[in-house]
């Protein structure tokens, strides 16, 4: 009878998984630049600080895999977090190709997004365990209206992400734990503007490009449990090498007639090709008991960001269709947070953490408007029984007015983009963990 159960919650679990792997993907970018923390919800009431050594539930799977050696039996975890972004520019000069409308500031470029991820985990011997996880590490979408003063550097923008990470740890001692995975990851690009045909009066029309690929990838981690009291972490995930095919097409919307633009519109579209490296991560955590009742955690966290110096998207044959300069930097991002046992089923959450920007302010692009920010979190966890914990979480970022004044590598074809955005984030995650 035990073993049916077993099977039976074994093949419930798979299934909650599997939704997971079709409900990823609801982007939005609120960690620097397109970079997405929201691997589980039961670390956002803590800023994700500690989150390569708390090892709490099977999100560890993600965070550092060397953490499942702390889960005995089969662990399962499953959250969502729904995110607003918001990013509003206000324009403080800018200019638009000759014969255009100045237009207006785009409204909010953010909006509601959903980032759900699913993690399992199973004790396989005393020393070996196995895990699975399902999320999205980057994300990216901001769209104006298709009036706005920097239509001509884009309208929309959206990268979606799916990675798969199956996990292997192993328990060395007492003291250290070692863990590995392997990533699957596909990603899904669309980005949209409009575009002028220099000299061709009342020629204008809109741009899309679309691509995606997969690639392969690793990430691994350490434990090290120094005492009863201190625990550290250590994780690192790859970069994602990916070449990018799709397509590139101009659609006119107001060529007055003119045959002339059709057939310059045709002309610059068809397949196309874009070379776009994600940045490794690595985080160094501690986890530090001080009383019965307070666990304080910490950590810093390092991404290469420096990949991304440009994005160029060329047709097939070779021909340029665009290029973006982006000269983006490797970012350092620094937290602290704490837990409170109010009672043994009930625990209260804090966090604060500093998040640096890749971006820098002479090459700040209306499709990734971003800056520094300093998030506040808090949370609750609400243990119904000795397996299972319901986690709930809100983070509020602050971000940092971001300037930008950008002619897009052409002040004829695209204007120059003046002003400033004002950004924030706001946060709410849910999650259920179990142990079976």
């Amino acid at each position: 009878m035990t073993k049916t159960k077993q099977r039976r919650s074994h093949g419930a679990t798979i299934k909650i998984l599997a939704v997971a792997i079709g409900a990823v993907g609801s982007t939005a970018s609120h960690a620097a630049a397109f970079q997405l923390l929201e691997g589980n919800a039961s670390g956002l009431g803590n800023a994700y600080a500690g989150s390569a050594a708390v090892a709490e539930d099977a999100s560890t799977v993600f965070f550092n895999p060397a953490g499942m050696t702390l889960l005995p039996g089969r662990n399962v975890a499953f959250s969502v977090d729904l995110v607003r972004p918001s990013a509003k520019f206000d324009n403080q000069g800018s200019t638009v190709p000759p014969g255009q409308g100045i237009g207006g500031n785009g409204g909010d470029a953010g909006d509601w997004a959903a980032i759900p991820a699913g993690y399992m985990s199973w004790q396989l011997t005393d020393r070996l365990f196995a895990g699975l996880g399902v999320g999205a590490p980057f994300g990216l979408k901001t769209e104006y209206g298709a009036d706005w003063v920097g239509r001509f550097h884009a309208v929309k923008s959206e990268i979606k992400t799916v990675n798969i990470n199956p996990s292997i740890a192993f328990k060395v001692n007492d003291v250290l734990s070692i863990g590995v995975g392997v990533n699957f990851q596909r990603i899904d690009a669309d980005l949209t503007n409009l575009v002028t045909n220099p000299g061709l009066a009342g020629s204008l029309a809109s741009g899309r490009i679309k691509g995606d690929d997969t690639a392969w990838g690793w990430n691994a981690g350490l434990m090290w449990q120094l005492s009863d009291t201190t625990r550290l972490g250590a994780a690192y995930r790859s970069k994602m090498d990916y070449k990018l095919e799709g397509t590139a097409r101009f659609t006119g919307l107001n060529a007055t007639g003119n045959i002339v633009a059709t057939a310059l519109n045709a002309g610059r579209g068809g397949d196309v090709t874009a070379d776009v490296e994600l940045p490794d991560t690595a985080t160094f955590s501690v986890v530090q008991k001080i009383s019965d009742r307070w666990t304080m955690l910490g950590d810093i966290s390092w991404t290469g960001w420096s990949t991304l110096q440009d994005l160029t998207v060329n047709r097939v044959d070779g021909v340029n269709v665009t290029t973006e300069e982006l000269r983006w930097r490797d970012t350092w991002r620094v937290a602290f947070g704490g837990t409170y046992a109010y009672t043994d089923a009930l625990s209260l959450k804090f966090g604060l953490a500093w998040d640096q920007t890749p971006v820098r302010d002479t090459t700040r692009l209306p499709r990734v408007p971003d800056e520094d920010r300093v998030w506040l979190s808090l949370g609750v966890q609400w243990r119904p029984n000795a397996t299972s914990a319901v986690d709930v979480g809100y983070a509020h970022l602050f971000v940092k007015d971001a300037k930008v004044n950008n002619d897009g590598g052409s002040a004829l074809l695209k204007g120059t983009l003046v002003g400033e955005y004002e950004n924030s984030v706001d946060i709410l995650g849910v999650q259920y963990s179990t142990r079976f």
